[in-house]
C-alpha cells in the first residue's frame, strides 16, 4: 500500500490519526492545541509533526495539494448538551477548516461532529458549509455512523462529512456496517477487571451483557471524571458499573460491589489500541479517551477515501 497524505486539525489524542494511519495516510501535520494531547501524540508516535497551537493560527499554504484534510473539530456548537449556538458560538470551527481548504486544496475533505449537527436548527449552516465547499471544487456528503456498526462496543452515533474533489468525487462510497454484533462490556473488559484476580468478575461479566452508552469526555469547566449525566450513569448502572467517577485501577480480589472503570478500560471501549498511552494523571487521560473519535470508525471512512483517491490511479496501472 502506498500511502497517501493528509493533514488532521483538532488531533485530540489520536482517535481518527489512528484510523487514517491504518487506512494508509501518513499525516504531514497534526494540529492539537491541549498539551496533554499532543503528548499523548508525540508518546506514541514519535515520528508525526505534532504542532501544539490554535487552529486559528495555523496555516496551510506550505501543503498544497494534500491529499486530504481531516479533523473533527469541536462538538459543543452543535450539542444537544451544550446551547447549540452553532456560528453563534467562539468554539465553531468549521469556518477555520474552509479557510485551511483553500488554502492547501486537498484532494479529499473529512470532518467528524456530533449527531446534533444534523438537527433541523442547523440546515440552513449545514447547506451554506455544502455550498462553500461546492465553490471551493468538491462534492459534500455527510452520513451519521454509528460505533457499533464498525465493532465498537459502544452506542456512539457521529456525523461524518466527507468532501471530494469533484473530478474523483463519483468513485467515493460509505462504508457498510460489519454484518456482526460487538462485544458486550463484559466480554470486552472481563480479562481486565479479572486481572487483579477480583472474585466477582465472572458474576459481573453476565450483568455486563450489553454494549456500552456513549462515552462523554467532559469539559474542563466542571471537576473530575465520571461517565455522563444521571441518565448514563443508570444506563452504566445496569451493566453493573459504577459510574459515578474512573478508578485507577481494576477492582481487588476482595472488592464488593460495582467497579469503575480505568482509564485503560474506556480508552478499549473506545475502540483504541491496548498499547495507546494517554498523557497526564486520570482527569486529563480520561477526557481524551472520551473526546476522541473511535479509530475504527475514521478507519472504515478513511478507507473508502483512500480507495477512491486511488482509484484512478488503479484503473490506468489496469490498463
Amino acid at each position: 500500500m502506498n500511502n497517501l497524505r493528509c493533514i488532521e486539525i483538532c488531533a485530540g489524542a489520536g482517535g481518527q490519526a489512528l484510523g487514517l494511519e491504518k487506512a494508509g495516510f501518513e499525516p504531514e501535520a497534526l494540529v492539537e492545541i491541549d498539551k496533554h494531547c499532543c503528548e499523548t501524540l508525540r508518546f506514541n508516535r514519535p515520528r508525526w509533526n505534532v504542532i501544539e497551537a490554535d487552529v486559528r493560527e495555523f496555516h496551510a499554504d506550505k501543503y498544497k495539494d494534500i491529499d486530504l484534510l481531516a479533523g473533527g473539530v469541536p462538538c459543543p456548537p452543535f450539542s444537544k448538551a451544550g446551547k447549540q449556538l452553532g456560528k453563534g458560538d467562539d468554539r465553531d470551527l468549521f469556518p477555520e477548516a474552509l479557510r485551511l481548504v483553500a488554502e492547501c486544496r486537498p484532494r479529499a475533505v473529512m470532518l467528524e461532529n456530533v449527531r446534533g449537527f444534523l438537527d433541523a436548527v442547523f440546515e440552513d449552516y449545514r447547506c451554506s458549509l455544502k455550498r462553500q465547499l461546492e465553490k471551493l471544487g468538491y462534492i459534500t456528503e455527510w452520513c451519521l455512523l454509528n460505533a457499533s456498526d464498525f465493532g465498537v462496543s459502544q452506542l456512539r452515533p457521529r456525523v461524518i462529512i466527507v468532501g471530494i474533489r469533484k473530478d474523483l468525487a463519483e468513485n467515493f462510497s460509505w462504508p457498510a456496517s460489519h454484518n456482526s454484533n460487538p462485544k458486550t462490556v463484559g466480554e470486552l473488559l472481563y480479562d481486565q477487571m479479572a486481572s487483579m484476580g477480583w472474585r466477582g468478575a465472572k458474576k459481573w461479566i453476565k450483568l455486563a451483557d450489553d454494549i456500552a452508552p456513549t462515552i462523554v469526555g467532559g469539559s474542563k469547566k466542571h471537576g473530575g471524571p465520571d461517565l455522563g449525566p444521571t441518565r448514563a450513569k443508570r444506563a452504566w448502572a445496569t451493566l453493573g458499573v459504577d459510574g459515578m467517577g474512573i478508578a485507577n485501577e481494576p477492582p481487588e480480589k476482595d472488592f464488593v460491589g460495582m467497579p469503575r472503570l480505568t482509564v485503560e478500560m474506556v480508552s478499549r471501549i473506545q475502540g483504541f489500541p491496548d498499547y495507546w498511552v494517554f498523557s497526564g494523571k486520570k482527569t486529563p487521560a480520561y477526557r481524551q479517551v472520551g473526546n476522541a473519535f473511535p479509530p475504527p470508525v475514521a478507519h472504515a471512512v478513511a478507507d473508502k477515501i483512500y480507495e477512491c483517491l486511488t482509484h484512478k490511479k488503479i484503473f490506468s496501472m489496469a490498463v
